[in-house]
C-alpha cells in the first residue's frame, strides 16, 4: 500500500496534464499512487495517459466517467474511493508540482487536521512555455527563469523562493484563512469519509471548500502551509464559470456553516 495517494481532478486539458504527470515524475518523496479524476474527457487525454504509463514508473489509476457537464465532485468520490492509502492528496490537472510537493504534505501531515497548501498562477505565454526540460531541471519554479519570461516582480514570488525559517514564518502570519483548496490539499481519508466525501450537488465554485468547512464542523484542525507545499497553476478559461451555480453553492455552503453540517447525504454514501 502506498504512504500516499493524488488524486488529480481533469476535464480535457492534455497538454496541461502531460506537464504535470512530468513533475510527479520528478518528486523527492517517491511512495505514492496517482489517481487520475476525469470527469468525461475526450480519447485524447485518455492517450497521454497510456502513453506516459508506459515510459514512467509512477502508479496511475485513470478513474474516468462519460461526460454530463461538470461533475467533478462526482468523480472526485470514486476516486476516493479507488485511492489506496489511508492519506490523501488532491490537486488538479493544470498545477505542475514542485519536486518537494508531495514529500511536504507527507511530511507536515498531522492527526485530526488536514493542509492547505499554496498555488502561483501563471498567464498563458509562460504556461505554454514551459517544456519537459524546464520541469525536470526546476527552472520553472525559480525565479529567474519566470521573470526572463515576461512575469512581473510581485511578493507573490516568496512562495517559490522561502525556505526555511523565512517559509514557516510566512505560513504563520499570511492573512489567508486555510480552507480546503482543491488545488493543493491533503488530508486524512478516514477523515474525508466520515464527513461522505463531496457533496454531489455541488456545481462549479467553491465545492472543495464545502468538504472544508465539513472537515472543521467535525473538529478536523486546517493548517495552512501555501509558502510550503506549492504548485504552478497553469492558465486555462473558465467557461464553465456561471453566476447561477455559484449562488446555488453559496447556499449550499451557507447551510452547512450555519448549521455546522459534519455529512452530506449525497456524498460517496447516497441516502
Amino acid at each position: 500500500m502506498p504512504q500516499l495517494s493524488v488524486i488529480i481532478s481533469t476535464y480535457n486539458q492534455p497538454k496541461w496534464l502531460e506537464k504535470v504527470l512530468i513533475g510527479y515524475q520528478q518528486q523527492s518523496f517517491k511512495d505514492f499512487e496517482i489517481i487520475i479524476a476525469d470527469d468525461g474527457s475526450s480519447k485524447e487525454t485518455e492517450k497521454v495517459v497510456t502513453d506516459f504509463v508506459s515510459r514512467s514508473d509512477l502508479k496511475i489509476t485513470h478513474c474516468w466517467q462519460a461526460d454530463h457537464g461538470f461533475q467533478k465532485t462526482k468523480i472526485l468520490n470514486k476516486a476516493i474511493v479507488a485511492s489506496a492509502s489511508d492519506y490523501l492528496l488532491f490537486t488538479d490537472g493544470d498545477c505542475i508540482p514542485r519536486n518537494d510537493f508531495v514529500e511536504k504534505h507527507f511530511k507536515l501531515r498531522q492527526p485530526k487536521s488536514f493542509l492547505s497548501g499554496g498555488y502561483f498562477k501563471l498567464p498563458k505565454t509562460i504556461s505554454e512555455s514551459i517544456a519537459e526540460d524546464n520541469i525536470i531541471s526546476q527552472d520553472c519554479f525559480k525565479s529567474d527563469w519566470l521573470l526572463s519570461h515576461g512575469l512581473k516582480k510581485t511578493f507573490k514570488l516568496n512562495k517559490l523562493t522561502s525556505k526555511g525559517f523565512k517559509e514557516k514564518f510566512l505560513n504563520n502570519v499570511t492573512p489567508t484563512k486555510a480552507t480546503w483548496d482543491g488545488m493543493n490539499a491533503s488530508g486524512w481519508k478516514t477523515d474525508i469519509v466520515a464527513v461522505n466525501g463531496f457533496d454531489e450537488r455541488m456545481e462549479y465554485g467553491g465545492e472543495d471548500r464545502e468538504l472544508g468547512e465539513r472537515l472543521m464542523n467535525s473538529g478536523i484542525k486546517p493548517i495552512q502551509i501555501r509558502y510550503s507545499a506549492i504548485c504552478l497553476h497553469l492558465f486555462h478559461e473558465r467557461s464553465y464559470k456561471n453566476e447561477p451555480t455559484i449562488a446555488k453553492n453559496k447556499a449550499i455552503r451557507k447551510e452547512t456553516k450555519t448549521q455546522k453540517r459534519k455529512w452530506t447525504d449525497l456524498g460517496i454514501k447516497k441516502s
